[in-house]
C-alpha cells in the first residue's frame, strides 16, 4: 500500500514539473517570437515593408544609420530619457514618503484617502484624456514636457503607495521602537533604520516609473505636438502610421535601441532586489 502511494505521490510531481515546463515553454514563445521578429527585420535592408521572421539575406547596420540621419529618433530618444528621470525621482520620492507616511503614522483621513486612491486608480485613461486635454488648454501644457510629466507622476502614486505601504507594513514595528529607546527621532528612523529594508520594493518602484514614459503611446500622442517634442513610443509609430511608405527596418532597429536604458537600469538595480531585505537590519 505504501509503495503503491509513493509511485502515485511520484507520478504527480513528473505530472506538475510536466505542466510546468510546457507552461514556460510556450510562455518563452509567445515572448521570444517577436523579439525574433524585431531583430530580423532591424538588421536586414531597409526596404524592407513587412515583419517577417526570415534570417536569410544579407544582414547589414543601414537601418540604424538611417534611424540617426533621417529621423528625429535621438531627439525623441532624449525627450524620454528627461521624462523618464524626472518621473522616476519625483514619483518614487511621493510614494516611499506617502506609503510610510500611511503605514506608521495614524491620522484624520487615513482610511478615507486610502479608499480615494483605490477610486481613483479605476478611473481607465482613456475615460480622462478629454479632461487631460482641457486641463493642457487651460494651463498652457499642450505639447510640454512638464505636463505630460505630471501626468506620469500621478497616474502612479495611488496603487503604488498602496504597494509601498504594503512592503512597509511587512517590516517589524519593533524596529521602530527599538530605535526610539535609543534616543533615534523620526527622520533618522526612516532614513536609517526602515529606508534600507524597503530597499527591494523603492528599487522596483524605479523601475516601474523609468518605463513608464518609454512604454505609453496614448498620452503622449493626445498631449504632444511637434515632432520635435515626441517621445520614443510615439515617434516610432509614425515611421509605420503611413501605409504606403512604412518603414518597417526603422521602427524594429529603433525599437532594439528603446530598449538599452531599461536593461541597464534593471541590472543596476538588481543587486537591491534581495540585497535590501537584510540591510540595515543590525545595529552597528
Amino acid at each position: 500500500m505504501a509503495q503503491k502511494f509513493g509511485r502515485s505521490q511520484k507520478q504527480s510531481r513528473l505530472m506538475a514539473h510536466l505542466f510546468t515546463y510546457l507552461f514556460l515553454i510556450v510562455l518563452s514563445i509567445i515572448i521570444i517570437y517577436p523579439l525574433l521578429i524585431t531583430a530580423s527585420s532591424a538588421f536586414k535592408d531597409s526596404s524592407v515593408v513587412a515583419f517577417t521572421l526570415d534570417f536569410t539575406g544579407q544582414w547589414s547596420l543601414d537601418s540604424f544609420s538611417r534611424l540617426f540621419s533621417e529621423t528625429n529618433y535621438l531627439l525623441w530618444y532624449k525627450n524620454t530619457i528627461i521624462i523618464a528621470v524626472a518621473v522616476m525621482v519625483i514619483q518614487v520620492t511621493i510614494v516611499t514618503l506617502a506609503g510610510y507616511t500611511y503605514s506608521r503614522y495614524r491620522f484624520k483621513g487615513r482610511k478615507n484617502s486610502l479608499i480615494f486612491f483605490l477610486i481613483i486608480q479605476m478611473v481607465p485613461t482613456m475615460a480622462a484624456l478629454t479632461a487631460f486635454y482641457v486641463l493642457a488648454m487651460l494651463l498652457n501644457g499642450l505639447d510640454t514636457y512638464w505636463f505630460l510629466t505630471i501626468l506620469y507622476i500621478g497616474g502612479g502614486i495611488p496603487m503604488n503607495t498602496w504597494l509601498m505601504k504594503g512592503y512597509f507594513d511587512t517590516i517589524p514595528r519593533d524596529l521602530d521602537e527599538s530605535a526610539r529607546i535609543d534616543g533615534a527621532g523620526h527622520f533618522r528612523i526612516f532614513w536609517q533604520i526602515i529606508l534600507p529594508l524597503a530597499r527591494p520594493m523603492i528599487a522596483v518602484q524605479a523601475l516601474w516609473a523609468f518605463m513608464a514614459p518609454f512604454g505609453d503611446f496614448l498620452l503622449a500622442k493626445f498631449l504632444l505636438r511637434s515632432d520635435e517634442r515626441l517621445t520614443l513610443a510615439v515617434g516610432l509609430q509614425t515611421l509605420v502610421s503611413d501605409p504606403q511608405q512604412q518603414k518597417v527596418a526603422l521602427f524594429a532597429a529603433g525599437a532594439i535601441l528603446t530598449a538599452l536604458p531599461i536593461v541597464l537600469l534593471f541590472f543596476l538595480l538588481q543587486k537591491n532586489f534581495v540585497s535590501g531585505l537584510t540591510a540595515g537590519g543590525t545595529k552597528g
